[in-house]
């Protein structure tokens, strides 16, 4: 079960009488908005970059399948989340980012629609028609009051006509979670041990199992095409002749308001709710981030890096270089130290709490795991991580007054803000 983020939830307040005597020049607030920007076009340039060694690794899965090469396939996927996820903080503020991302990072989906899923999940009732479609098993498949034809895995008919049709959420046919589907395969292990474990043989043509293993690559193949263009895509928005930046550097208020809008949404409605407190109150591993590969743990914690990093103005690369410059806790220290002191504190609490999380899933149990009922360690190690995430959120609506925008509204999430309503 997914429950819709509740807009408008967490606004900030301004702080009425405050004495802004050392107020940051227009100049200063441009500098910190460049950095920003320049951050996100180093972020979005190394998602990229990873995901082109990820398609090399699937090509070389797709040539040559065997067990080697499919683990091969699952490393390069892991190691292309963290550039990603740490760009996950330019959404919410940023229209053009806002837009673009249910094409690459789109959760949860209904795994069935792309290929051959348990007995047990087909065999379950969902409002979604396509719930357990089987692109991958069927040339022709049911779209509305349609037949359409399916012989063919064109990115065109992924992106445009599969992907989230009816305007249902969960048809997620592209994306990071649509190719680690198909390189995990489903996890059918509950809040037990294990992740997915799909056979390098279904992409074998000789020694094929589940059926369509032709099909399966070909899909498999264009889809991770796609996440390459599409990446391509924004990290040229924020180029120096980029939308995306210029709309950011046309005016600093809205500019820093995109930015105190993205880290607030994200730290709070986002990760906080819909991708942590959710969960835990269903104790359901269905709502896990990363759930076919069990690796929602750095996923969570490279969304925190994120957010530091905008707030602090430095990013580092996948090459190991820096990328650094006036920030936004340089503005906040200009008029208020104090504030600037509590805001990196509650940051530093927030990583700690994330970096015990990560911590225990890689020595103790998964986050699946984590999140299960009657595992009162587990529950409390993510619900320590998520008060964290509320408690910055909160030096963020300081942060919002302080610097005198009048509206910067934050994304909630019934889990946090009315969570009576994830049980009716």
């Amino acid at each position: 079960m997914r429950t819709l983020i509740a807009g408008l939830c967490v606004t900030a307040a301004i702080t009425s009488g405050a004495a802004f005597a050392a107020d940051p020049s227009d100049a200063d607030k441009r500098a910190a908005l460049k950095t920003y920007a320049d951050i996100a076009e180093a972020a979005y340039a190394d998602a990229l970059s990873s995901a082109r060694d990820l398609r090399v690794a699937v090509n070389g899965l797709i040539q040559s399948p065997r067990d080697a090469t499919l683990l091969k396939a699952r490393d390069a996927w892991l190691v292309a989340r963290p550039s990603y996820q740490q760009t996950e903080v330019y959404r919410f503020g940023n229209r053009i980012v806002d837009e673009w991302e249910g094409k690459v990072n789109a959760w949860p989906l209904d795994e069935g629609l792309i290929d051959y899923v348990s007995k047990d999940y087909a065999a379950a009732k969902s409002k979604n028609p396509l719930y357990a479609a089987n692109v991958i098993a069927n040339r022709r498949i049911i779209l509305g009051a349609k037949v359409v034809d399916a012989s063919t895995f064109s990115k065109e008919f992924l992106s445009e006509t599969l992907h989230e049709f009816g305007k249902e959420e969960a048809n997620v046919a592209t994306g990071y979670h649509a190719i680690e589907f198909l390189l995990w395969g489903q996890d059918l292990n509950g809040t037990g041990p294990g992740a997915g474990n799909r056979p390098w043989t279904d992409f074998s043509v000789s020694e094929c199992t589940n059926g369509n293993c032709d099909r399966r690559a070909e899909y498999l193949r264009v889809a991770t095409e796609l996440l390459v263009a599409d990446l391509a895509f924004m990290a040229a928005q924020w180029t120096s002749h980029g939308a995306a930046r210029a709309v950011l550097m046309k005016d600093p208020a809205p500019g820093l308001a995109a930015m105190l809008r993205g880290m607030g949404s994200l730290s709070y409605g986002e990760l906080a709710g819909e991708r942590m407190k959710l969960g835990l109150m269903l104790h359901d591993p269905e709502e896990e981030h990363d759930c076919f590969s069990d690796n929602t743990h750095n996923s969570h914690y490279y969304n925190v890096v994120g957010i530091r990093n905008v707030y602090h103005g430095r990013y580092v690369r996948r090459d190991g270089s820096v990328v650094s410059g006036p920030s936004l806790s340089s503005l906040v220290a200009q008029i208020d130290q104090a504030l600037d002191k509590e805001v990196s504190s509650r940051l530093e609490e927030t990583e700690a709490a994330m970096i015990a999380l990560k911590r225990r899933a890689e020595t103790i149990e998964r986050y699946d795991q984590m999140i299960g009922r009657n595992n009162a360690a587990g529950n409390a190690v993510v619900q320590a991580a998520i008060d964290r995430l509320s408690a910055q959120t909160r030096a963020f609506e300081k942060v919002v007054a302080r610097l005198g925008l009048r509206s910067v509204p934050f994304e909630g999430s019934d889990s946090l803000d009315d969570p009576a309503k994830v049980f009716q």
